[in-house]
């Protein structure tokens, strides 16, 4: 049982403290963790263990049963408060701090277990500071150390808040006044807001800025120097950005001082290149070169001058550019709101995907004969108004990619500034457009093409088999996402279309007037028919290693404290960079026996539905959506970030260290 605090003095508490046991019933010979829920009110703030320039942080008095001991107070990652000069680190918004609590063994089921512990803090506000007490108690009683789901799932929040440990040594250095700190980290994993909190006086000046920079596998921190420096073995909090950070240890050691590396947009620079290369390469990958192929058909039907070729050209870039800027743009207004969404989130709705099912098996049955589209025509046919709609097309259908060059890209873009996070969305247009750009605008290139003739009823014909391989591609996602009941609705309404377009097309043979009327009739069941698809209650990813279990951060690190490998991919049903690597690859029988030599610990992160709490690890490793491959080796401070195109030998080599 919780109860809730007691004031120690009659006075209005400004910061609301409850002791939360995380279980009631803990185990002998265990250890039991106790949480401090508090919640300053508006306007108030607390402190972190380290106040700053001014301030203190909590002490604690404990009472408790013999042979019961307590452990050290475990904070979350402070903010930053600058008043009248003064750096303060300090909790503004609700917080926990938690504590072991050791249960020695050999206690018999029952016993009760009285705990009391009396808080002293400081809480203030921009003009005054006020010391305040509670006393706080609850009761534990031995059992089994079950938890309950609910409680579960709010620790594990409060130990997120928590900074991980760094198992690898920082170095430290001071000189002319400046103090710089070295961390290890790896060159390709995310930072965002970093900063150094000290966990004692003596390291760096509090109110001074803070440089960060990167010099390869390190992450170097540049300040002013404290007026009375220490020597020997410092300690403090990274904050790596998203409420996440690392306890670092640094010892004396060379620092190399830290050079400009050209502001955020000449990140944005290095990004938009990556964005381009990458746009480029989905070119080739299997859920674009469907769409690309009509484009391809169109240039060889109207391509016939060069003015018109130049026109198809932009016009096709055009349609891919706003499409890629559109779903860049939402993406950052979504996240802005707090949503936990990255790259291709429209595909994690079935009502998307259902849409896609349909106009895709249109274009299908388009190339097969089945109908003729009239002018101006769409997708696959010439004129500006065709390119640019299969150029945007062409961007929608991409999204569920990250090809190589592209993850890297997209993930810089969440942490830039807006326009620059803008420029390298439309540098993922551009390169998905400039094959065709250069063909509109090289005619030696044009000259490539074959010339237009009958042969290319037959190519129409051979063309509608990738189509309807990625008709059956999004309806089997479709049925992953939605269900039975939501894959039977869609193929319901596509057989109604495909119906009423046969129709539309043996009146269109005969010359009959009105010819559109059976298509035009259907829209709209076909339309309400996607409308009602909603996702399918969540289940549990197939495990495509035996012994493959679903991530969760807090099966993470009950695996790292194991010092076991772990290899964690995330992946979803319409990513099909996602699936090649998987059957080429992860569910290969020399990587399951490579792994099972080793004891390597393997986590399945299905984000087809857009889990949020996956979107949010996601982003945390530098990436804007899937496929994230991640390995863990034992007593490694930082994940190996994998590349997006995996192979057999690559997997099978990561538990040898090579």
């Amino acid at each position: 049982m919780t109860l809730f605090a007691l004031p120690a003095v009659a006075q209005e508490q400004h910061l609301a403290m409850r002791l939360v046991a995380e279980s009631a019933q803990p185990a002998p010979g265990k250890a039991v963790t106790l949480a401090f829920d508090a919640d300053p009110a508006p306007g108030w703030h607390a402190y972190w263990q380290n106040p700053g320039d001014a301030g203190l942080g909590t002490r604690l008095e404990w009472t408790l049963p013999a042979g019961i001991t307590a452990g050290t107070l475990r904070y979350p990652i402070p903010g930053r408060l600058t008043i009248a000069g003064l750096m303060n680190y300090v909790f503004e918004h609700r917080f926990a701090m938690l504590v072991d609590l050791k249960i020695p063994p050999g206690l018999a089921a029952g016993t009760r277990l009285p705990v009391k512990v009396k808080a002293d803090y400081l809480v203030c506000t921009d003009q005054l500071c006020v010391p305040e007490t509670q006393t706080l108690e609850t009761m534990l009683t031995i059992g089994d150390g079950a938890v309950d789901a609910a409680t579960r799932a709010r620790f594990d929040g409060w130990r997120r808040a928590l900074p991980q440990p760094l198992s690898a040594t920082a170095t430290w250095a001071a000189s002319g006044g400046m103090f710089r700190l070295a961390v290890p980290y790896p060159a390709d994993a995310p930072v965002k807001d970093t900063y150094f909190y000290a966990a004692a006086a003596g390291a760096v000046d509090y109110a001074a800025p803070q440089k960060v920079g990167r010099d390869g596998d390190r992450l170097v921190i540049e300040t002013k120097a404290a007026a009375n420096p220490v020597s020997g073995r410092i300690e403090g909090v990274l904050a790596t950005g998203e409420g996440r950070g690392l306890s670092v240890v640094a010892m004396p050691g060379p620092v190399a001082a830290l050079r400009d590396t050209g502001g955020a947009w000449g990140g944005a620079l290095v990004a938009f290149a990556g964005a381009v290369l990458g746009g480029l390469l989905l070119n080739i990958m299997p859920c674009v070169f469907p769409i690309l192929s009509l484009k391809a058909l169109s240039l060889a039907r109207s391509g016939e001058t060069a003015g018109a070729a130049r026109r198809e050209a932009l016009a096709y870039t055009a349609g891919v550019i706003l499409v890629c800027l559109a779903l860049g743009g939402a993406l950052l207004a979504l996240r802005a709101g707090g949503s936990a969404v990255g790259w291709a989130f429209q595909l994690q709705d079935p009502r998307v995907i259902g849409a896609l099912l349909l106009l895709v098996a249109a274009i299908a049955f388009n190339l097969a004969g089945l109908f003729e589209l009239p002018t101006p025509r769409f997708a696959g046919s010439g004129g500006a108004s065709g390119a640019f709609m299969t150029g945007a097309l062409a961007a929608f259908v991409a999204t569920p990619c990250t090809g190589p060059f592209m993850g890297v890209a997209l993930g810089a873009a969440l942490v830039l500034p807006t326009l620059a996070a803008l420029l390298v969305f439309a540098g993922l247009g551009f390169g998905i457009a400039l094959p065709f750009l250069l063909i509109g605008f090289v005619p030696a290139l044009r000259r490539l093409l074959p010339r237009p003739g009958a042969w290319m009823a037959l190519v129409r014909r051979i063309l509608s088999v990738p189509m309807f391989l990625t008709a059956l591609a999004l309806a089997w996602v479709l049925g992953r996402q939605a269900g039975s009941d939501g894959l039977t609705l869609a193929l319901a309404a596509m057989l109604i279309g495909g119906l009423a377009l046969w129709w539309t097309g043996r009146r269109q043979q005969r010359g009959a007037s009105g010819a559109w009327w059976p298509a035009l009739a259907a829209l709209p069941f076909a339309l309400a028919a996607v409308v009602m698809l909603r996702p399918a209650a969540a289940a549990a990813p197939a495990a495509a290693i035996a012994g493959a279990e679903p991530f969760s951060e807090a099966r993470l690190a009950a695996l790292r404290a194991e010092r076991r490998p772990v290899f964690a991919y995330f992946t979803a049903d319409w990513c099909l960079t996602c699936k090649v690597n998987e059957k080429a690859a992860i569910e290969t029988e020399a990587v399951a026996q490579a792994f099972a030599k080793r004891k390597v610990a393997v986590l399945v992160g299905d984000w087809t539905n857009g889990d949020p709490a996956l979107g949010r690890f996601i982003e945390a490793n530098n990436r804007a959506g899937v496929p994230l491959y991640l390995w863990y080796a034992p007593g490694a401070p930082a994940p190996r970030l994998l590349p997006q195109v995996l192979t057999k030998d690559m997997l099978v080599a990561l538990p040898e260290g090579r």
